[in-house]
């Protein structure tokens, strides 16, 4: 099973060697996925020195795997943001997201990454109410968009709620060519921090800042990560011969169905469940890819894993209390590409000018009191009190074999193995098999 953004730009990455001794540098950046190449991009832009450690090769953890969407439209956010945090911060939220719309277009004229505009589309199928009352979000804080409801989706909606000037693109042939720009060891694994060194297999990294953008913090107890997030895996397919649909979907429900062409494909996504837990999956897919594309072939199938937040706002900033300059990017709640960019921003801003205006509304250390808190501490008490079997090697919960993908499954944090007991998913760092 490949992306195909993995297929199409297989012939565009660079070799790089890993790291052999010893170095000193302003800011480190752990992880080579779109957040840690974007911030070192912008870093080394705005004259800070810095290197990227990665601990495979660069795009080749959950990067590879999205469903390419830029957009500022996180489902039915806007609603509750007002709700929640006011206006303003609801504000602060969309104008972020905005610019990181307007720096994707503006690489994308750069270098040649299929960046294309397209409108985003919210759906239901059948809550109507939730949709009128995100239309109403949008009339207060001005959002160029409105209600719809006449879709080209191959079954029956209360229609939409839609977002204008957003866009998509093809990941990996941007991640390529900015990885070129900036300084990266590849196949250098960061298994330790110690205050300003990152300690490796390879050798050792001091830095004045340390950037955690390894998707789940590697750093994740002290901080209290896990318990703040908790990840899902979700599937895609990608169909040749299928209708064209010109624009971007995605159900408001949490395990609802998204669409988007890319070229001459339509990416059909979904199946989702929380990592460790059963879902439809594939076959959920390819079932209503039978029954709505009779005439479709796939090509293409992929699957991927997300990082999500307590209140469906990322965590960018500083690390936690007294943790001097050791910064964390996570939680993008399925909305990564969109989110890196915003993150590079933030933390550009903060390194450089000790401050951003986005500080607050995405700090790591805001309050951590919603339902999902406790929906998180229960599936990690049934994980580590389930008795018998393989366990992981983050936190002693006990694994799930996954039969569809192979591999062995943490329902409690979302680490995930191969059948060799190697790593594949954090915030997992060792096999099961080391000690």
């Amino acid at each position: 099973m490949i992306s195909v953004w993995s297929k199409t730009a297989e012939n565009l990455s660079t070799e790089r060697p890993p790291l052999n001794g010893g170095i000193k540098t302003d800011v480190l950046i752990v992880g080579g996925g779109m957040a840690g190449i974007l911030t070192a991009y912008r870093l080394k832009n705005a004259g800070v020195k810095c290197v990227v450690a990665e601990a495979r090769t660069v795009g080749s953890g959950v990067t590879k795997n999205t469903t390419a969407k830029i957009t500022a439209q996180h489902g039915l956010i806007y609603a509750d943001l007002l709700k929640r945090f006011g206006a303003e911060k609801a504000k602060r939220y969309y104008g972020s997201n905005t610019r990181a719309i307007a720096s994707y277009r503006e690489l994308g004229d750069r270098y040649p990454c299929d960046f294309e505009e397209k409108t985003a589309y919210v759906y239901s199928v059948g809550d109507r109410r939730k949709l009128e009352r995100e239309a109403g979000a949008y009339e207060t804080l001005r959002i160029r968009g409105g209600m719809g409801t006449d879709l080209p989706l191959p079954f029956p909606t209360q229609g939409a709620v839609f977002m204008e000037n957003q866009a998509q693109f093809n990941p990996l042939k941007l991640l390529y060519a900015l990885a070129r720009e900036v300084d990266v060891y590849e196949n250098t694994f960061v298994r330790r921090i110690d205050g300003d060194t990152a300690y490796t297999d390879v050798g050792k990294i001091t830095a004045k800042h340390i950037v955690l953008a390894t998707h789940y913090p590697m750093v994740n107890i002290p901080g209290l990560y896990f318990v703040k997030l908790y990840q899902h895996r979700s599937y895609v397919i990608a169909l040749e011969n299928a209708a064209h649909l010109d624009g971007m979907f995605v159900d408001e429900r949490e395990d609802g169905h998204s669409f988007r062409m890319y070229q001459d494909l339509l990416l059909v996504g979904g199946g989702d469940h929380r990592t460790g837990k059963k879902g439809g999956g594939y076959e959920e897919l390819r079932g209503l890819a039978a029954k709505a594309y009779p005439g479709a072939r796939e090509r293409y199938s992929w699957a991927t894993q997300d990082c999500m937040s307590l209140d469906a706002v990322p965590y960018i900033g500083r690390h936690r209390a007294g943790a001097g300059n050791l910064y964390a990017a996570a939680g993008f709640n399925k909305w990564g590409m969109t989110g890196s960019m915003a993150a590079a921003e933030v933390l550009t801003d903060m390194i450089v000018h000790g401050k951003s205006e986005c500080e607050e509304l995405y700090s790591p250390r805001r309050s951590m009191l919603t339902g999902q808190l406790f929906i998180n501490l229960g599936a990690a008490a049934a994980g580590l009190l389930t008795p018998g079997g393989p366990r992981c090697t983050h936190m002693g919960c006990k694994l799930r074999f996954n039969g569809v993908e192979k591999t062995w499954d943490c329902s409690c944090h979302g680490s995930r193995f191969d059948e060799s007991g190697r790593v594949i998913d954090n915030p997992a760092l060792r096999s099961r098999f080391e000690r």
